[in-house]
């Protein structure tokens, strides 16, 4: 098996919604995202998938959250803008853009909203 990674950051502002504490206030964060796949195969010169395409991928869906309010968007009005739900976001997010890849597969999306803090979701 092949592990792949592509790493690349946001900036957004949000608040935490019945926090109880400072995190309940208009703050921002410059997110650092890490996107973790896997491969069984290689294809005929050797790789597993083209990184500049996964980092297109993953540019795309940045995007979307960067330099935002991210409790303005669609999906954060129905979850938390915590770390934890941006994570959940950007793999439910990546795996639409996937699609069925038979050889490539999204294996975990990492996030960390500071240098000491991250949180991860996988499937």
């Amino acid at each position: 098996m092949y592990e792949l990674i592509v790493e690349d950051d946001f900036s957004a502002a949000h608040r935490l919604n019945h926090y109880k504490g400072d995190c309940e206030q208009l703050h921002g964060h410059n997110w650092k995202v890490q996107i973790l796949f896997e491969s069984d195969r290689l294809n005929e010169i050797g790789l597993a998938v083209d990184f500049r395409d996964l980092q297109k991928r993953l540019n795309k869906i940045l995007h979307t959250l960067d330099h935002k309010y991210l409790n303005d968007i669609d999906y954060f009005k129905k979850n938390a803008t915590s770390t934890e739900c941006i994570a959940r976001y950007i793999y439910e997010k990546m795996s639409m853009e996937l699609g069925s890849s038979p050889h490539v597969k999204l294996k975990k999306v990492t996030c960390w909203e500071s240098d000491k803090s991250a949180a991860s979701y996988y499937e």
